[in-house]
């Protein structure tokens, strides 16, 4: 990296392809605080699929999974950088998940609809 203590220019990519971003980010930012950045900005529009928290969002960089705790010095792949250059991370935000209350209402949903059928 450029220096390994001069701030990197990241981007997000988000997965309808429109960007947050660039913004320069110490090397001592950590993974969580990248999220936080990314839902302070999240676009409107997109209230249907929208995180709601941090847990919501992984961030990609170099086909890896970030992990919340980690720095940026420690989860950027230094092979291939070029200083002065930008690296786009992918956002993926997670699917909402069903409370338990739901999901017995939908097994038992299932069980009620069985079909009665005898084939001979």
């Amino acid at each position: 990296m450029a220096g390994g203590k001069e701030p990197i220019e990241v981007r997000f990519r988000l997965f309808d392809g429109t960007d947050i971003g660039p913004s320069k980010y110490d090397l001592s930012t950590t993974v969580s605080a990248l999220k936080e950045f990314i839902l302070a900005r999240w676009p409107q529009a997109d209230n249907n699929i929208a995180p709601k928290t941090v847990n919501d969002l992984k961030l990609i960089n170099a086909g890896r999974i970030l992990e919340n705790n980690r720095t940026l010095a420690e989860s950027c792949v230094p092979v291939g950088e070029v200083p002065g250059s930008v690296i786009t991370m992918h956002v993926v935000v997670r699917p909402p998940q069903a409370d338990k209350n739901s999901e017995k209402q939908l097994a038992n949903s299932h069980k009620q609809n069985r079909c009665g059928c005898t084939i001979l």
